[in-house]
């Protein structure tokens, strides 16, 4: 099927699920850098088995949504609010960053478990300036299996969520470039 419009809410009596191999998009492209926009990346999930990858999340646009196109809501805007970007790390990262424009930030916060303590468990919340998180597959996270999901929710917020798998002497992964 292709890319279809809806304006105003959309209900499901019997709920909404995701399938197929277009659903999850591999991460890696050789580059080693990554830059995602809304039409190819948001609401998939992205795997990533390259261990050293920059992935560069869009700019948010919150400008007004135009009506150019007829009543209502023009389906061609830019405003990305509400994307959601889920990175899953299927290979142990020793660089990975996942990081912003610059001008945008992030809030909310990541779960740490440190696999060799027992399973003891942290919460790291970025600071008002960090816009990088680095996952370096020890300290600050990113052994295999952690995931990171990311939703712009307001100029300039990216809400961050997730679980990332770290070991030895764990440390927030949020950071300023």
């Amino acid at each position: 099927m292709a890319r279809t419009t809806f304006q105003g809410p959309v209900r499901s009596l019997g709920g909404f699920y995701t399938q197929g191999p277009n659903t999850v998009v591999n991460a890696a492209n050789g580059t080693n850098t990554l830059t995602l926009d809304v039409a190819n990346y948001a609401g998939r999930t992205l795997r990533t088995n390259d261990a050293t990858l920059i992935i560069t999340l869009p700019a948010i646009v919150a400008t007004a949504d135009p009506v150019s196109s007829g009543p209502g809501a023009d389906p061609n805007t830019l405003n990305n609010i509400g994307a959601t970007y889920r990175i899953f790390i299927e290979t142990t990262a020793s660089a990975v960053a996942i990081k912003t424009d610059g001008t945008d930030k992030f809030v909310g916060s990541l779960m740490m478990v440190d696999t060799d303590s027992s399973g003891a468990a942290y919460g790291y919340a970025p600071a008002a300036s960090n816009d990088v998180i680095n996952l370096n597959g020890t300290t600050t996270g990113g052994i295999a299996g952690s995931w990171v999901e990311v939703t712009a929710v307001a100029a300039n917020k990216y809400f961050v969520s997730g679980i990332v798998l770290g070991s030895g002497s764990v440390a927030t992964p949020f950071a300023d470039a």
